[in-house]
């Protein structure tokens, strides 16, 4: 690995090799090594970080500015935190619109209104014409963690349940429809959603939530071996109970994608224990963004990550080694 590519962006096993040989083992300290989507500081104060590269900058479904405040939102929830404040830095190429840029900053005041966090901090900078692509925006959260709960990637455990907050592939296809001008009927939109208030009510099952995480870049299939990775297990999904829009699967049946290794920006995974994993699916549901909530498989200890097929077939999923598109968030 002698260069960086688009690939090591990706979410898969070549940003993980990436973030493993450059930047743990330069900065290597317990939180890092951790590998979580937010620090806890301090033993209740997570902190997290992220950037936004996305193009387009404007998509079906939302924006880079609602991306970026729901995605660092995110983050910081999966750490079964409530997120209060964010900052936020922009890069700006020389010549943009100033009315997109007001476009832009709106829609981050919207997204922040409604997931109850305040904007407090920020940096501007602009780059010559050229430079970058328009805007690029990163944003830092920090929140306090709930009582008596203790989320983490580490917690599965055999015999723990595997539920997902809603359909798979939303805005990943979205991005791809608008890059390539694809028109689908009804339209496939972005999932950019803030899910604190959903988590929010998940705490109130306390330690029985395991684990939290945003199957964001490499989908549902990274975050699936990231967690049979850092807890030590095995986990196996249905294809049978895995929500996914009659669009979405026609979209990748039709470009040759697996809808496991598409983004998402408003779902989440969640490991619970099996004795809470129905009442932890109806609290999703109660939620708008939890409504097609499904219980999609359990953990064990085989140490693979398998699906069982709708033809009764058994196989292992493929993890994805790059990103199927690039500057998807």
């Amino acid at each position: 690995m002698d260069k960086v590519l688009l690939s090591h962006g990706g979410g898969g096993t070549m940003m993980e090799r990436l973030i493993e040989e450059v930047f743990a083992k330069a900065f290597d300290n317990e939180h890092i090594n951790a590998m979580e989507d937010a620090a806890l500081l301090f033993g209740n104060i997570a902190i997290t970080t992220d950037s936004f590269t996305v193009k387009p900058i404007f998509f079906p479904g939302g924006d880079i500015g609602r991306l970026a405040v729901c995605g660092t939102v995110n983050d910081a929830s999966m750490r079964g935190a409530k997120p209060l404040y964010l900052t936020s830095a922009f890069i700006i190429e020389e010549g943009y619109p100033i009315e997109d840029l007001k476009r832009i900053v709106k829609s981050m005041a919207e997204a922040a209104e409604e997931a109850g966090v305040k904007i407090v901090a920020g940096d501007t900078k602009v780059v010559e014409n050229g430079g970058i692509d328009g805007v690029f925006i990163n944003t830092s959260g920090i929140g306090v963690v709930y009582e008596n709960v203790d989320v983490s990637i580490k917690n599965a455990r055999p015999g723990d349940v595997v539920l997902i907050s809603g359909t798979i592939g939303d805005h990943g296809m979205a991005i791809m429809s608008a890059r390539e001008e694809l028109q689908f009927d009804p339209p496939i939109l972005s999932d950019v959603s803030p899910l604190n208030k959903l988590i929010e009510k998940l705490m109130t099952l306390g330690k029985a939530v395991k684990v939290l995480r945003d199957p964001t870049r490499g989908g549902v299939a990274e975050v699936l071996y990231e967690i049979s990775k850092m807890s030590g297990v095995g986990i196996k999904i249905y294809e049978d109970k895995l929500p996914v829009k009659e669009s979405v699967k026609s979209a990748c049946d039709l470009m040759g994608f697996d809808f496991l290794h598409l983004a998402n920006e408003g779902k989440l995974i969640a490991v619970v224990d099996r004795k809470y994993a129905e009442e932890a699916l109806e609290i999703m549901k109660s939620d708008k963004y939890g409504k097609n909530a499904a219980i999609i498989g359990e953990v064990n200890d085989s140490k693979l990550v398998t699906i069982n097929t709708v033809y009764g077939t058994s196989r292992i999923i493929d993890r994805p080694i790059g990103e199927l598109l690039p500057r998807i968030c």
